[in-house]
């Protein structure tokens, strides 16, 4: 019967630590819930930690006012300035501005197409330094375009610059790469090679700088070196640069390479099928048959975007190649030749074979030079080359006059009406000089 009784004991003693164990172990519920709440305190301690530092700062702070050390101590005889950070003797600076635009995986150079320049300047003067140190640890960052907030030009100090560098954005490359590691000789640095990994649409003011500063921590112990900056910019994704704008324009570049003309837009379909594909065509249009290149465009292009579009067109460099166009050369009756060069732009007049002031001919001689113009754009595409120097500035009084030619009678004008309908004269410009070709062939007048 005893050993009944203890078999009974240790069972039931089994039994109360089986249930003790099971109380013991927390449902997933449970578990779950503790940890909400220990998240949810958590961030209650989070948002409360500045508060309670701010007011602990605060009565402390108040508390050091109120005591006799602190009242002797801050008398005005023997309190001490306030710290500053100490004045820039030297600063960095860009010896030109980076070329705009900039699209990233692009080599950035300045506004004449060479690498950027880092120099040491004078804080106050700007003048570059004489005396430099033998070298300076030097690096190129990303800045926000925006800073310094406050509209300032240069920062106050080194650690308020490094808030302005701007990081990459999670699981980007660094925004700078190439050689942002520079060092600097005779207070002059090279930047090789420099691109932008990322556009800069992410930012707030979606803009960027360029900053250099020197390296913290180099071990130069001179006097501060304030921080370069340039303008603020945007940065383009890359795709965008397969339909960006030339400045100036190249005669072999395609029309929509022109300002207010979209690549496959209505302007660019409109202008290739009337024949105008490059603008070197497009200026020659716009030379002899403005009014008609201007209907091609239709209403849909302001006045205001066919100024923009014309005057970035006349950026073009026109070379140095004169082409002649004799009267005859279609089967008319020659004596006349009209010299001009690539896009039209009249160079130089030649009736029974001498060289003639514009000025000096009469009405039906002009309108018969402005028929040869017309019929040497038509035929642009078979003039020959005339050995001409263009760049030989011609003067007027040497030029023989039109009186002083052998007498000839221009032939009838043809029955197709001549480019300006209804006006009473044309006074044509000769195009000499490089620097004069911006201007046109010829504009009207009344006499």
């Amino acid at each position: 019967m005893a050993a009944k009784r203890l078999h009974d004991g240790s069972e039931n003693e089994e039994d109360r630590r089986d249930e003790k164990r099971m109380h013991r172990l927390p449902s997933f519920s449970t578990v779950i819930k503790e940890a909400v709440m220990m998240k949810q305190v958590h961030n209650v301690f989070m948002l409360l930690e500045p508060l309670l530092r701010r007011v602990v700062q605060e009565e402390l702070q108040a508390g050091l006012v109120r005591s006799p050390r602190y009242i002797e101590r801050s008398s005005p005889e023997t309190s001490p300035p306030p710290p500053s950070s100490p004045r820039a003797t030297w600063r960095l600076a860009f010896l030109n501005p980076p070329q705009l635009p900039i699209f990233t995986g692009s080599k950035i150079e300045d506004a004449n197409g060479n690498p950027l320049q880092v120099i040491l300047v004078d804080a106050d003067t700007g003048s570059p330094c004489q005396n430099v140190p033998q070298f300076l640890r030097v690096e190129v960052v990303p800045v926000f375009g925006d800073f310094p907030h406050d509209g300032r030009e240069e920062c106050g100090s080194a650690a308020e610059f490094a808030r302005g560098v701007v990081k990459e954005r999670a699981g980007k490359r660094p925004l700078l790469t190439g050689e942002v590691a520079l060092t600097m000789r005779d207070g002059r640095a090279t930047v090789g090679e420099l691109q932008f990994t990322d556009n800069s649409s992410w930012l707030r003011c979606r803009k960027f700088r360029i900053g250099a500063r020197v390296v913290p921590g180099s071990g130069y112990e001179g006097p501060r070196v304030a921080e370069a900056m340039t303008e603020a910019f945007n940065v383009r994704d890359h795709r965008g640069e397969l339909y960006r704008k030339h400045y100036p324009p190249a005669l072999g570049d395609d029309v929509w390479r022109l300002e207010k003309i979209g690549k496959e837009g209505a302007f660019h379909k409109k202008l290739t099928q009337s024949g105008v594909r490059t603008v070197q065509e497009f200026l020659q249009m716009l030379v002899v048959k403005p009014d008609v290149l201007r209907m091609i465009m239709g209403d849909g292009m302001t006045d205001r975007m066919w100024e923009a579009t014309t005057k970035h067109a006349r950026q073009c460099e026109a070379g140095d190649r004169v082409y002649a166009y004799t009267a005859g050369q279609t089967g008319g009756v020659g004596g006349a030749t009209v010299y001009v060069n690539s896009i039209c732009q009249l160079v130089k007049i030649e009736l029974a074979g001498v060289e003639c002031v514009p000025q000096h001919l009469n009405r039906a001689q002009k309108a018969y030079v402005h028929q040869l113009l017309l019929e040497a754009f038509e035929q642009r595409a078979s003039l020959q080359e005339a050995d001409i120097l263009l760049h030989a500035s011609h003067s007027s009084n040497d030029l023989p006059l039109l009186q002083n030619a052998a007498p000839a009678v221009p032939p009838p004008l043809p029955a197709t009406p001549l480019w300006f309908q209804g006006t009473p004269d044309i006074d044509y410009q000769i195009i000499d000089d490089l620097a004069n070709q911006g201007n046109f062939a010829f504009k009207m007048f009344d006499e």
